[in-house]
């Protein structure tokens, strides 16, 4: 059973491993494998959160997702392990391809505030496998960003966040070890700073790189095993002949992985400059007409309608990642509990849609869901 739920954590699919050799480029080796490569401190240490509840949980939900692709009607059991909270909208970057950074929400922008998170979690904690802060925005411009790091530790939970690295001072870093942060995933997406940014527009590479060399000493000055450090590569055509230079970055600084994403591109259909030269780093594939398309065929399922959802800042619920301006409002935490949410009728509607025709709902249709996005690597 512990096993089963790790899978399902850790996740199933392609590793790209990088051959080392001065001089002989990128040359990925892809296979498929049972199960991405499991770090032992990180998974010892979310294993040991795990308890009956939590376990039970994640089997019904699993059950259910099984259930209703066999009947092709939605069946829910259980609640939600996964939930995303966002700290904030706000961003000090101007990044290309992000809402975020390029200003472009029609929703309110503001700071997730720690008492409505401690209410919220509440109705919830007893049963998330892990907690991610991240949907837009930067995290550390929350004040409270690591006040409700430390509050989700205490109840056990394992805690994930995405940071553009910008705030990680000597003070931060210690107070980011001492709230008991589980994960952090850093983007650093380029190995120097004429690289760098041209995607993280207004980003300082050399502050990043500090910020991660802080965290690193006060780990090993705290004795912490956590969190686990991740350096995320987002591969783009301006950075994709740097990647084997990212993993020996990583590996002098003290990083415990680095993950290489695919980009999501909003205007891809003709082309984007953002686009890798190699088809094999890109969600989207070359025609014989000339224009392009996302690699996966948008079958009528989606895992993550059963066991995750975001919450915004102030309360509402969206049913992905993918739903940056919340146009598909699934209930506010604010006025309800998330688990009469999961189970009420804006929910069901929106899986029984699903089911009927991914390619009818608008956020569907540049989605990852069957797609290869993370190509992995090896520190």
């Amino acid at each position: 059973m512990l096993v089963g739920v790790t899978n399902f954590f850790f996740g199933w699919g392609t590793v790209a491993r990088l051959e080392d050799g001065v001089g002989c480029g990128i040359r990925p080796m892809t296979y498929l494998c049972p199960m991405a490569k499991l770090y032992p401190k990180d998974t010892i240490n979310f294993l040991r959160k795990l308890t009956p509840r939590r376990v039970i949980n994640a089997t019904q939900v699993i059950a259910s997702y099984y259930a209703t692709r066999w009947l092709q009607k939605p069946v829910v059991w259980g609640k939600p392990f996964t939930v995303s909270f966002e700290p904030t909208t706000a961003c000090n970057l101007r990044c290309p391809e992000c809402p975020s950074g390029l200003r472009q929400f029609t929703r309110p922008t503001g700071n997730l505030k720690s008492d409505f998170f401690r209410r919220t979690m509440d109705d919830i904690a007893d049963r998330l496998l892990y907690l991610i802060f991240y949907f837009q925005g930067e995290p550390y411009i929350n004040p409270d960003f690591l006040d409700m790091v430390k509050e989700a530790n205490d109840r056990g939970v394992y805690t994930i966040t995405s940071t553009n690295g910008h705030f990680l001072n000597d003070a931060n870093a210690k107070r980011t070890i001492e709230s008991g942060l589980d994960r952090l995933i850093i983007s650093v997406d380029g190995t120097t700073q004429e690289v760098y940014e041209q995607y993280r527009k207004a980003g300082k590479l050399e502050s990043v790189l500090q910020g991660a060399r802080n965290l690193v000493k006060w780990k090993e000055e705290l004795n912490s095993p956590t969190p686990h450090l991740i350096f995320q590569f987002l591969v783009v055509k301006p950075n994709e002949h740097q990647m084997e230079d990212v993993v020996r970055l990583a590996d002098e600084i003290g990083i415990d992985e680095v993950k290489f994403k695919t980009a999501q591109l909003y205007d891809y259909k003709n082309g984007n400059p953002l686009m890798p030269e190699q088809e094999q780093y890109a969600r989207y594939f070359k025609k014989k007409d000339g224009t392009y398309g996302i690699k996966n065929k948008l079958q009528n399922h989606c895992w993550k309608l059963w066991h995750s959802c975001v919450i915004t800042w102030d309360g509402l619920v969206a049913p992905c990642c993918f739903d940056k301006d919340v146009t598909h409002r699934l209930g506010d935490v604010k006025e309800e509990s998330l688990h009469k949410i999961w189970e009420g009728g804006a929910y069901d509607d929106f899986r029984t849609k699903l089911l009927k025709g991914r390619s009818e709902i608008d956020i569907c249709k540049n989605c990852t869901e069957g797609c290869e996005v993370w190509l992995g690597a090896e520190v």
